[in-house]
């Protein structure tokens, strides 16, 4: 399967300024349906969500999937699905994604909204980033385990003691596990910042970079980084949130979202 001709699965819903959604690593596009999609739709945008190849066994084209791969799915899907200039949505792996698109395809995006990113890779974090992809690729981790191991990067620990919000999570991440060459291959891709980190200032589009305190994998300090880099952005933080903040305190992430969009959207 040729990367240069195939699209990435992916749904468009909705109609007006469209607004493309790009998930964290080993994460399907679904995760964006229960809060983000209903929010955004309902505010009069169209909702572009799609998966990184490697999420799912129906996009593994030929090759690497480093950084520079998932950015060309992303500026392609914009290009053939989106068809205008893009505002751009993205957690993580997604954000990384995003920012690069912005240097390297000015035209295809309206505005960034980044939530956790980063600039550079700490020590621990690439020691972490390291040991999920070695799991990733043994598969002999067990799921229980896995699942646990994964809920507490994801969450802030005051979310965890949510019985109901940790049952349902626990019972969702044990039957998808981050297995997979394709899901090592995404985490992979995110050690490549620091290569192109010298290049955010060439970002002209209106920026917000949206960081979560008790983030362990994009550490809020990190995203502050990434708004200083980019001239204008503007940086908000929403309390009591892990790197999954956009699920945990939806209401406040979307209120931040829907406001900036609306300001992008009115600047042109």
């Amino acid at each position: 399967m040729s990367s240069a001709s195939v699209l990435p699965p992916h749904r468009s819903t909705g109609s007006g300024d469209p607004v493309l959604l790009l998930a964290p690593a080993a994460t399907r596009s679904a995760v964006w349906s229960l809060h983000q999609v209903p929010a955004l739709r309902g505010a009069g945008y169209r909702v572009i969500t799609y998966d990184h190849r490697g999420t799912t066994d129906d996009f593994v084209p030929e090759g690497p999937a480093r950084l520079a791969e998932l950015v060309a799915d992303a500026g392609r899907l914009l290009q053939d699905v989106a068809g205008e200039p893009c505002h751009l949505v993205g957690s993580s792996l997604g954000a990384l994604v995003a920012q690069r698109l912005a240097v390297l395809r000015p035209d295809l995006v309206r505005s960034l909204s980044l939530l956790g990113t980063r600039s550079r890779t700490p020590a621990f974090i690439s020691t972490m980033v390291k040991a999920i992809v070695d799991a990733a690729r043994s598969g002999e981790v067990p799921d229980d385990y896995a699942a646990m191991s994964t809920m507490t990067q994801l969450f802030a620990p005051a979310t965890l003691l949510d019985d109901r919000f940790a049952k349902e999570w626990f019972d969702l991440m044990t039957l998808s596990p981050i297995r997979g060459e394709g899901a090592a291959r995404q985490y992979l891709a995110t050690l490549s910042v620091e290569e192109w980190a010298g290049e955010l200032g060439t970002i002209s589009c209106p920026t917000l970079v949206v960081g979560f305190p008790a983030d362990v994998v994009m550490p809020a300090p990190l995203g502050r980084e990434v708004a200083d880099a980019i001239e204008g952005a503007r940086y908000e933080e929403v309390p009591g949130c892990g790197h999954f903040g956009f699920l945990e305190r939806p209401a406040e992430v979307n209120t931040l979202l829907l406001d900036f969009l609306a300001k992008a959207s009115a600047a042109g």
